[in-house]
Parts: C-alpha cells; structure tokens; sequence
C-alpha cells in the first residue's frame, strides 16, 4: 500500500518531504521495522524526482531514524521512538453518557486460582476438530466471500440452530426466527433498538448481570431493579409500567437459582396484561448436574412476549463471537434491519463452521465430555463449601456456584494479591441485600482447585 505523505504547498521538495517522514515517524504512522517504499516507487507517487527522495533517506539514516539493508531495502530504525504527546481531543461524549470501558478477563495475567465466573476451560475445546472444519469452510469458492450476506446470519446455521434449540431446550423456532449475533451483548443492544424508547422502564434481576443493565440504560431506558428469592425473579415486584424484563430463569446470574414453575406463569401473565417484552436469557444451562430443567419461558409462551438469547460463549469458547436470539415473527425485520445497520454481518466462514458442527453432533459430545470434567470440579467445591460457614445456593446448571456469606470487605483486594480471583454477590447488587460469592470452576484446573479454596478459607477466616 501507499504511504500517505502531504507535501502540498511546500516549495522546496526535500526540505517538505523530510518533515512529512519525520511527522510520519513522530506520530506512529511509521513504526520500527517498518519497510518504506523505494525511492522509484515514492518519487512517482509524490510527483517530485528520485534523487531528492534518494537525499531524503540517505539523510534519515545518517541520522539515526532509517536504516538501509542492502539488497532488501529502506527500514525504519529499531531504535526510534514515537512522541507520546498526542492532543486528547476536544470532542466529548454526548450529555449523560457515564460509562467506561469494563475490565475484561484477557487484560490481566492468568490468576494461579481462577474462581471468576463466566470463563470456560479453553483446554477442553476440541481445537484440532475446529480447525479442520474451519479450513474447509473457508475454500475461495465457498459461500461466496465476495458478496454481502444476509444481517440474520447464514442460513445453513439457522437451520441448525432451530434444530439444536428445539432438541436441547425444547424451544419451538423457525429459522426465519433465529437472528445470528456477536454474543449476548449485542443480541441485547439490537432488543433494546427495537423495543425501547428513552425513559421506557427495564425491570432487571437484582443482584444480576451489570452489562445487560448498562446497555438498556446506554439508550436511555430507566433501569428498575428488582429483588430475586430462591423461586427466582420477585415478579410482584415488577414495575407495571415495564416495556421490557430482563432475566436469566434457568440459572439465574449470579445467584444459580432457578425460577420457579408459578413465577415463571406469573410472569408471562404480567407481560401479557401490561403489553410488556421478556428477554430471556439462557446463558449456560447446556451443562446440566442435577434434575432436569424446567422448560424456557419461551417454550410456555404463546402470545410471542419472549425473546430467547443464547450464547456459545460458556459451551464452547468466548473466542468465537458467536450467539443468537430467537424473536416473535412481529419483531424479526425490525431486528433484522437494526442488526444491518449496526454490524451489516457477521463472518460467514466461521458461521459455516459452527453449522457444521452442530450438525455432525460435534457440539453436544463436546459438552457431554466437558460437563465430566466440570461436575468432577462442581462436586469438589460442593463438598468444601459444605465445611465452611456459608449458606450454598442451589443450583442445577452452569459453570458457577452461589453462597451468602459473612465476608471481609477486602476480601478481594487481598485474594486478587494472593493469585485468587473471585466475585462477590454484592458487586452485582443495586437493592440492599446480603452478601456473599458466586465461585466459578469453568477456568480453575481440577488439581489447583483444592488449593485455590484452601487460600480462600484463609483469607476469609474460615480454616
């Protein structure tokens, strides 16, 4: 590609040129070991002679700041160094605009005890298998790379989908239902587009998930906590004026309780009378330890009020920026439009793949497979949890367990100082409400896991 170089306006050549690369080396555009382009090539592209370009790097070299390889070509120097005093902008966010990036799991070391929840084992993921079906998926001819796809995703993946979602979770949806997204976060912001005007009330599971309540406060909607019990989601307490209810029913985060059978009918009854939407969030009940689950609010609806996300973020690799939402006939094209709008659509080949693998049975041997080595975990932490003086939540999925506790309030300060990371239920909390931690054992290894609990107990006093 051409390197970008301004030399309007500037009488004398060399003089002009010898800024514009000393500008480009200053401010980053050319970075060490960075190739430029030969003199011939810049020459014509500037418009000026090659002699004066030929001056112009012999004098960079001599200074320090290029280095000629002979043979290979013009470089820049291993030791220059760029200026660090870039102008902080005078632009700033809209009025009322509050939030800040979230720290994310990839940004820190790997803790020696990895308690925090919502991170797989990238070990148990069966890369060699990926790759090949990866491979053949991307051949030049293969679903048309040249071409614009479809916002709702391929549609190979959708029939999976539906027959995936139907088989696992009894959840009855078409294809044409299913829109394909980049995980849960942006099936929510597409919700929100659609449904939601600015002051609309969103009632939220409280303690619960902060990145689902700060997208629907993003765009404006009033964000109204509401109490979880150990039936799950307090549905008399929802606001009547609620346009939207977030929940995760299956195994509700962080607390893992389910919602019951009469709260679950409740609430449909609550959207159904006050013309409300329900997101149901089914974020990682594959992995299943105990009785079997009670259906999807999805699967009891039967006025179109629900609409189901799914993620593969827990089942196979948060890597994979790949997740879904089943919407009401009514609200597909709205959806489908906000998702062109925003993202046009997602990557086609590995959209191919994940066909492919659902429909060879790859992902259900996977989770059958990984749900071993998570049960082996989950019981380990069970049986610790029994000794220590902690109220353990119950909890029949997911890769996390839930206790109230007595906790000290540093506790995590000192832990993260220790190589333990680890939640608390409090962090996650709006409304008073006790405190305790919801402990992940999707990350930890099975054979530092012991260990890991044993520090914990130290720390919070509990050996």
């Amino acid at each position: 590609m051409d390197l970008a170089l301004d030399l309007t306006d500037r009488a004398v050549r060399s003089a002009s040129l010898y800024q514009a690369l000393r500008d480009a080396l200053g401010d980053g555009r050319l970075k060490a070991g960075d190739r430029l382009p030969a003199s011939r090539a810049l020459a014509k592209d500037l418009g000026i002679s090659r002699n004066t370009v030929a001056t112009v790097y012999e004098r960079l070299v001599a200074e320090g700041f290029l280095e000629s390889r002979v043979g290979a070509g013009t470089y820049v120097a291993e030791t220059t160094r760029q200026r660090k005093d870039h102008a902080p902008g005078s632009l700033t966010p809209r009025p009322g605009w509050r939030w800040a990036p979230r720290p994310t799991s990839a940004e820190a070391a790997v803790p020696a005890y990895d308690l925090r929840v919502g991170i797989p084992d990238a070990e148990l993921f069966p890369f060699d298998t990926w790759r090949r079906i990866l491979a053949a998926e991307s051949r030049l001819r293969g679903h048309n790379p040249g071409t614009y796809a479809s916002p709702a995703g391929l549609p190979r993946l959708r029939e999976a989908l539906a027959h995936t979602v139907a088989y696992h979770r009894g959840v009855r949806a078409d294809p044409g239902q299913i829109v394909v997204t980049s995980g849960t976060q942006q099936a929510l912001d597409l919700v929100a587009r659609v449904l939601l005007e600015p002051g609309d009330v969103v009632a939220v599971e409280d303690p619960g998930y902060p990145s689902a309540l700060d997208l629907f406060a993003s765009h404006g909607a009033r964000v109204v906590p509401v109490p979880v019990d150990e039936e799950g989601l307090v549905v008399e307490e929802i606001p009547e004026q609620a346009r939207l209810v977030y929940t995760t029913p299956s195994h509700q985060f962080p607390l893992g309780v389910r919602l019951s059978l009469p709260r679950r009918r409740a609430l449909l009854a609550f959207a159904n009378t006050h013309d409300a939407g329900i997101v149901e969030d089914d974020y990682d009940s594959e992995f299943r330890f105990t009785e079997r689950p009670l259906e999807p609010l999805h699967a009891l609806d039967d006025q179109g009020r629900v609409i189901y996300v799914g993620t593969f973020s827990k089942s196979l690799l948060p890597s994979l920026r790949t997740g879904y939402l089943v919407a009401p006939g009514s609200l597909v094209d709205s959806l489908l439009s906000a998702k062109q709008l925003t993202d046009g659509f997602g990557p086609v080949q590995p959209q191919a793949a994940l066909a492919r693998f659902l429909e060879e049975g790859l992902l259900a041997r996977h989770v059958r497979r990984a749900s071993k080595t998570y049960a082996e975990r989950r019981s380990l932490l069970l049986e610790t949890l029994s000794t220590w003086p902690v109220e353990v939540l119950p909890s029949a999925a997911g890769l996390h367990l839930s206790a109230y506790a007595e906790l000290p309030a540093d506790l995590p300060e000192r832990a993260a100082a220790e190589g333990l990371a680890l939640d608390t239920i409090a962090a996650h909390r709006l409304l008073p409400g006790r405190d305790g931690l919801f402990l992940g054992y999707g990350a930890v290894r099975t054979d530092s896991l012991p260990r890991g609990l044993e520090l914990l107990a130290d720390l919070a006093g509990w050996a």
